[in-house]
């Protein structure tokens, strides 16, 4: 955390390092965000690339930032649900039918199971709704409390805990056999 308080001050007083040693810190964390909310390693990439970009280029705003992680996760949820917002009303194709890559692991023989589990992990968020996942994905991954994501969606306590209740549910019923590849 005061590394991170560092880093901010220096990357707004035009250190570039700063700004690189901050893509280094969180780009894998922010990248696994993604992918978790899109289920598409592009869209993924892409929505983390614009995160960047637009802190970049906010080095001479006056912008305040009291916790650079849940910035940083948080801006990458809201470009996500732009990306969604802008692929449902110009959608011809339903995320059942992408083809999501199987992870590139360097130790195949020592992560075949867990890569295994985790396309079904993958394959199973996919199926849940959006709102659902975003609430169990920045809970679990961004270590959001339900209170900060209530404010981040803009929605009640208690609808996010519904939120997620329900996904977890759903993904419990998934995982225990009922998926199909």
């Amino acid at each position: 955390m005061l590394e991170d308080k560092l880093l901010v001050r220096r990357f707004k007083s035009g250190d570039v390092a700063a700004l690189e040693r901050i893509y280094e810190k969180y780009k894998n964390e922010l990248l696994a965000l993604a992918v978790s909310l899109t289920i598409d390693i592009t869209a993924a990439e892409d929505a983390v690339h614009d995160v960047f970009v637009s802190l970049a280029q906010s080095a001479a705003s006056p912008c305040r930032i009291k916790n650079l992680k849940k910035y940083l996760m948080t801006s990458v949820a809201n470009r996500v649900r732009n990306q969604q917002r802008y692929k449902q009303r110009h959608q011809t194709v339903g995320i059942e039918n992408s083809d999501f890559p199987i992870r590139d692991l360097s130790r195949p023989e020592r992560w075949l199971v867990l890569n295994e589990e985790l396309e079904l992990l993958d394959h199973a968020l996919a199926q849940i709704p959006y709102e659902q996942r975003e609430v169990i994905t920045l809970y679990m991954q961004g270590n959001m409390s339900l209170r900060e994501i209530a404010k981040f969606q803009n929605e009640s306590v208690n609808t996010v805990a519904g939120r997620y209740r329900y996904g977890i549910k759903k993904l419990r019923s998934l995982l225990n056999g009922d998926i199909e590849k």
